[in-house]
């Protein structure tokens, strides 16, 4: 059977009456700020006592957008007799917003949570040179990264905890049998001991 002609044009109008009669829900974005999801992506916040200046994030970043410089230090041995340690130091840390896909593998690929998403969105610049931020501004966007998902009470536990509790545990008993032991033969010397 054939469509009756105009029919498509019938549902369309009818579509719009109904959606004329609502209320509408536009929000005024400059007034009424938005409600973001918990774990949005928005800006990258550095955690700057974290970072060891691997330069694993820099290294994976498809764009190239993340600038870090360091220099090394010296440390004095810790002991006499000991070698002289040296760390790397951070000079500068910035990442360009305006080449940054938001990707996010820089923050997967630190192996020392340094970096972390800030739902912060509102960093727009007049010019584009300055959506360059640096580390200061990377460190002000840090203190507004939510708090992580509380874990799943009913996950398995992670391997590598279970194993650590599973040796805790053995270390224990081992201790508890040798206090045990040391009781025992405490009381013998005692019981068997001098008049």
């Amino acid at each position: 059977m054939s469509p009756i002609p105009g029919s498509g044009l019938a549902k369309g109008l009818a579509v719009t009456l109904r959606t004329m009669t609502r209320k509408t829900v536009t929000a005024q974005y400059p007034d009424t700020q938005p409600e973001l999801p918990p774990r949005s992506r928005g800006v990258i916040g550095l955690f700057e006592e974290n970072c060891t200046v691997c330069m694993l994030c820099a290294r994976e970043c498809p764009d190239w957008c993340i600038y870090i410089d360091s220099h090394k230090e010296t440390s004095p041995p810790a002991a006499p007799g000991g070698r002289e340690r040296s760390r790397n130091v951070l000079d500068r840390f910035a990442i360009d917003f305006s080449l940054c896909m938001y990707c996010g593998i820089c923050i997967e690929v630190c192996p020392f949570d340094a970096l972390f998403w800030s739902p912060e969105f509102e960093y727009a610049e007049t010019d584009i040179h300055e959506l360059t931020h640096e580390r200061d501004k990377l460190r002000e966007w840090m203190w507004t990264v939510p708090e992580p998902p509380a874990l799943d009470p009913a996950a398995e536990e992670p391997k590598e905890i279970a194993a650590a509790r599973k040796a805790a545990d053995k270390l224990a008993a081992q201790r508890a049998q040798e206090r045990l032991e040391q009781e025992q033969e405490h009381q013998q010397d005692e019981e068997g001991g001098t008049p």
